[in-house]
């Protein structure tokens, strides 16, 4: 089973990468003088690690490459794997520490941070960044009030995805609300395809659904206590978001194959469900990286073959929006603190956001970067609403927590929630055992 980062970064870039040229133009604290042409930091090199392969990595090493036309430095991208703390915690003691790290966890920046692996942001970069994203993300980079990290890359974990065809078919419009998100479920479910297919085979999918709820529902403050754990999973707004997730879980009429065959669906099986040659649901939730595997893996056109709808409203509540993101940190470390500031401080910018954005896969909490960069309408449409959403977006609080909590196979939030998915029938219950292991990681 893929955890979730490895599995956003495999299915989120499928388009081919396109090439961008740019104008030698001064790049904030980027040290270029391109009146002159002179480039002072050219002889110089940059190591960056992240998870990024294929495609992704791909697209990322364009916008190292504009960087390095821009600057003259050179700048070499080293893939990480999934496990990112425990690689850069070898190349450190190993004495081959890269000079910056794409962080796909804002857990893993406190982690660093705490340990002492960091270099704070310089004032240039905090200033850009103050200019050019909401305040947000500028906190999820900041711990004990340091800021550390500068988000570069987004993803928007408040889509449902569904196949017009099936839509068509049962004569329904994308909801507005989550009860007429069921409403309508059950009507695509009548007309003779189930209206969902969950990928409870992944137990990161689960808690993308409930963050989602419990979001709207319950409100950002409360979001915030439970993702810093100041109030138990035991408080009665998470038993109310697991309620209230219930209703869809525990119907079988609306989950493909019922409880029992989602908990057998994995996540790309869970898209390939709707999308591929033999659909057996209307609907997935999921992110935006939905699209990349419609289009990449299934060979389908996004806005035509699939489409989707911002994540209900509940209760009347204001609509989530859910996101994650990969943050650029400066290793003390590193060998070369000059160029790795100046290429955090490159990306803070809406020329590094184009580059990827031109190429496909990549959505910006960058509010310079004009809508228009976006090669397809969909993924505009989906870059639009995350910087709309401003302050009010909320960091995956799985991604904010210890991992033996929100991030590990077969134990924690990812176990608790696949035995709800199971029985929904007692979600005190289940807030009872998410309370437990949530105790005892926070305590670790």
């Amino acid at each position: 089973m893929m955890r979730r980062a490895a599995m956003r970064r495999t299915v989120a870039t499928t388009a081919a990468a396109l090439g961008l040229a740019l104008t030698a133009t001064a790049c904030g604290g980027g040290d270029t003088k391109s009146s002159s042409g002179e480039q002072e930091l050219k002889g110089q090199t940059v190591n960056v690690a992240g998870v990024w392969t294929g495609v992704e990595m791909k697209n990322f090493k364009k916008v190292l490459e504009a960087f390095s036309e821009k600057t003259g430095a050179k700048a070499n991208f080293i893939p990480t794997g999934d496990n990112v703390s425990t690689v850069i915690g070898s190349k450190i003691e190993g004495g081959n520490a890269p000079d910056v790290v794409m962080v796909p966890q804002a857990g893993v920046i406190k982690q660093f941070a705490q340990k002492g692996w960091l270099k704070p942001l310089s004032k240039e970069v905090s200033r850009k960044a103050g200019a050019t994203f909401a305040t947000v993300w500028k906190k999820y980079g900041t711990v004990d009030g340091t800021y550390y990290g500068l988000y570069f890359k987004a993803s928007h974990k408040s889509t449902v995805w569904y196949s017009p065809q099936a839509f068509e078919q049962a004569g329904v419009e994308p909801p507005k609300s989550y009860d007429e998100m069921l409403k309508m479920g059950k009507t695509v479910s009548d007309s003779g395809l189930p209206a969902f297919s969950v990928g409870g085979e992944d137990g990161w999918t689960l808690t993308d659904w409930f963050e989602n709820i419990y979001l709207s529902q319950a409100g950002p403050e409360m979001y915030d206590k439970l993702a810093a754990h100041t109030i138990p999973w035991t408080d009665p707004s998470v038993v109310k978001a697991l309620t209230t997730l219930g209703k869809l879980f525990g119907d079988k009429n609306l989950v493909a194959g019922g409880q029992s065959g989602a908990l057998r669906t994995d996540f790309p099986e869970s898209v390939e469900q709707v999308f591929g040659n033999e659909p057996k649901a209307g609907m997935v939730y999921e992110g935006d990286f939905v699209g990349g595997l419609v289009s990449g893996q299934f060979k389908k056109t996004v806005g035509e073959d699939a489409r989707f709808f911002p994540f209900p409203a509940v209760d009347g509540k204001k609509p989530p929006v859910v996101s994650g993101g990969d943050a650029a940190v400066v290793l003390k470390a590193g060998k070369n603190q000059k160029a790795a500031m100046a290429l955090v401080d490159y990306l803070a910018g809406e020329e590094a956001a184009a580059v990827w954005a031109k190429a496909g896969g990549f959505v910006s909490p960058n509010t310079h970067l004009q809508s228009s960069a976006y090669k397809d309408e969909t993924t505009r449409a989906i870059g639009e609403s995350l910087v709309d959403a401003g302050d009010n977006v909320r960091f995956d609080m799985s991604d904010q927590a210890p991992a033996a909590f929100g991030g590990t196979v077969g134990t924690g939030e990812w176990k608790a929630l696949q035995d709800f998915l199971k029985d929904p029938s007692d979600p005190k219950a289940t807030a009872g055992k998410l309370e437990a292991a949530a105790a005892k990681a926070y305590k670790d």
